[in-house]
């Protein structure tokens, strides 16, 4: 069921006027935007011409390496690296056997950076994820051991099938980049970015993640089916012996690193934001509150969280500031897991996608 743009809540209320728009001047030729439609976040190539200190080379390269073993899911893999510029968590949703885990897989694989996976199970307790005081017998002493948790990298494979204590382990991870057991306080590396999976078809013997969880994730990605002609390409791959198990042998090289993402993190705070585009952004969040479809909105957090999406997607366009195209692109995955559709509309088919598409077309683009 398509879910038609909605109107707001009071017939006589009217979402106020953007301020007018026009985007900074700049010197020099500028990049050609690829203008990405809502839903699109394919990273685009540099821009032409001498581009060895284009920061922005060595990011892009990532999507040669990881296509070497994963056919398709440019999508994905363009919001999973803009997550991982802005030290993001993101939370891939897809049915079984879509390439989930093997995609993070190989973007670790392509990065410099320590990786840790952790399979979430119902047996898995809280000191299996951050940690715990051990026991010395040598001399007497206690001592942390570090749990998985303190990595650059860390996949939380199929995280709804632990019980919400040890899902509530990760966030003060999530949040503050940092673990407290006993009362002391312990730094988790730098970067540390939590990518978690999760089937959303399967109930049985699974949990839910908390609305304060969920808060936590940048991103919301949807891992959807290959086309006909990605997944004849994967079953080529596999008659010629590709082994997905087997990342080393699939020639996959480390093309980035933390100076890497550190440098363009730099870049991306330098990316400009108009106070017109500002208050757009403003103006969605607060739509989502006002929504009559929805029983929740988005938080302060998903506000912020859009903004830094938002000039991820600009640098990685090759913008020096951001237009309400790379809002848009955006919007979807920034704040679909922040809201709740009503029970009773989630009955006649209304998806969080459908609401945030009626948000859109309701609340008026600045030009």
């Amino acid at each position: 069921m398509t879910v038609p743009p909605e109107p707001y809540p009071d017939p006589s209320y009217a979402p106020p006027a953007a301020p007018p728009y026009s985007p900074p001047s700049q010197s020099g030729p500028q990049p050609a935007h690829p203008g990405p439609p809502p839903g699109d976040y394919r990273m685009s190539e540099p821009a032409a011409g001498p581009s060895s200190g284009d920061p922005r080379r060595p990011i892009l390269s990532l999507r040669d390496e990881v296509a070497k073993v994963v056919v398709g899911q440019e999508g994905t893999l363009s919001g999973l690296v803009a997550a991982l510029l802005v030290k993001g968590h993101i939370l891939l949703e897809g049915v079984p056997g879509t390439a989930k885990t093997l995609l993070v897989k190989a973007v670790a694989a392509a990065l410099d950076l320590d990786f840790k996976r952790l399979q979430f199970t119902p047996d898995l307790m809280p000191s299996d994820v951050i940690g715990q005081i051990i026991f010395e017998p040598k001399d007497a002493s206690f001592r942390f051991r570090q749990g998985p948790v303190f990595t650059n990298l860390l996949l939380a494979d199929e995280i709804n099938r632990t019980p919400p204590k040890t899902q509530s382990s990760l966030l003060e991870s999530m949040e503050e980049r940092q673990v407290t057991i006993e009362g002391k306080t312990h730094r988790l590396p730098d970067p540390f970015v939590v990518v978690a999976t999760q089937n959303p078809v399967e109930y049985e013997g699974t949990y839910p993640l908390p609305e304060a969880q969920l808060d936590r994730f940048l991103f919301k990605l949807q891992v959807g089916y290959p086309t006909f002609e990605q997944e004849t390409e994967v079953l080529a791959r596999h008659d010629r012996g590709l082994d997905p198990h087997d990342i080393d042998a699939t020639g996959i090289r480390a093309v980035a690193n933390a100076s890497d993402l550190a440098l363009a993190r730099q870049h991306i705070s330098r990316i400009r934001v108009e106070p017109p585009v500002l208050a757009y952004m403003v103006s969605l969040v607060r739509a989502t509150r006002e929504s009559p479809s929805l029983s929740l909105g988005v938080s302060p957090r998903g506000g912020t969280a859009l903004l830094h999406a938002s000039k991820a997607w600009a640098w990685l366009a090759g913008r020096e500031y951001v237009t309400p195209d790379e809002v848009k692109a955006v919007v979807k995955p920034a704040l679909r897991h922040r809201i709740q559709v009503r029970p009773e509309l989630e009955l006649e088919g209304a998806t969080p996608d459908g609401v945030l598409d009626g948000i859109l077309a309701s609340v008026p683009v600045p030009r």
